[in-house]
């Protein structure tokens, strides 16, 4: 065969090949492929089997911070309610130096961290709450109507910033932060009250925020809690206050859910 008839050979069997692909396609279009897809996409085409589930009451902080006004009967009440918040957290997620035992877990929370891209921005979180963080993304990409996109998540990390006593659940990886400088933390520190937002007097929490109001029920339809309910007022932050073990419809609906008490509880 000569050059000239090898190269229309060829030239036929390609332009066959793509009517083909033509006609496989509805319209003549080709078919999306994964990477053309938004998160949005991506997330609503997902089967993912989640659990719906409630903080736990003992995890989530107005249950065991503490004031200056409390009797000393209460204050006592909420350490031992705060000990038994770190122990959860040391035994699941891993163990914090200054919070807890090494005995309660050999590991620490940076040992179980791994990096993800969620809401298609970059974030380190705890392995344990991976499935739940993917659960609010597949529940968002479903529900919510808006066109918000987070530029910035912060998760898990090394140190700890709060004070008195308390231990932030970023570094236990099972917070997210999300567009920190833009959703407000009106009661954290003294900038934060200077921010616009935080000086208006708006009728609802969702107003001191950019983040839809969607989302915060995204996040709380899955064990998350919303630190804009306490009175920091911090509106960028979830935290899994859920249970780690039951995050699955595979692994059974969470004890909590059923038993007021919580798990533990006796």
């Amino acid at each position: 065969m000569n050059r000239r008839r090898l190269t229309l050979v060829l030239a036929a069997a390609c332009a066959g090949s793509l009517a083909l692909a033509a006609v496989a396609a509805p319209g003549g279009a080709q078919p999306p492929a994964a990477e053309d897809q938004t998160w949005r996409e991506r997330a609503a085409e997902g089967e993912i089997p989640c659990n719906e589930q409630v903080p736990q009451d003992f995890l989530v902080r107005a249950s065991w911070s503490t004031r200056a006004y409390m009797e000393r009967d209460e204050i006592r009440e909420r350490r031992e309610v705060h000990q038994r918040a770190i122990r959860f957290r040391t035994e699941n997620y891993g163990f914090f130096e200054g919070f807890g035992l090494p005995a309660w877990n050999s590991t620490r929370p940076l040992d179980n961290a791994v990096g993800l891209r969620l809401f298609d921005r970059p974030i380190r979180l705890n392995r344990r709450v991976v499935d739940a963080a993917r659960c609010v993304e597949q529940e968002i990409a479903r529900t919510c109507t808006d066109d918000y996109q987070p530029g910035r998540l912060s998760g898990i990390r090394d140190r700890n910033t709060y004070h008195n006593g308390e231990v932030s659940n970023h570094v236990y990886g099972i917070a997210i932060d999300l567009d920190p400088r833009e959703n407000t933390c009106c009661n954290c520190v003294k900038e934060w009250r200077l921010h616009p937002l935080c000086q208006a007097t708006p009728e609802s929490i969702f107003e001191r925020m950019i983040m839809p109001r969607c989302w915060v029920e995204g996040f709380e339809k899955y064990g998350f809690y919303w630190l804009g309910h306490d009175r920091l007022m911090d509106t960028m932050h979830f935290e899994f206050l859920g249970d780690p073990e039951h995050i699955l419809q595979s692994s059974g609906p969470p004890p909590h859910m059923s038993d007021p008490r919580g798990p533990s509880a006796d």
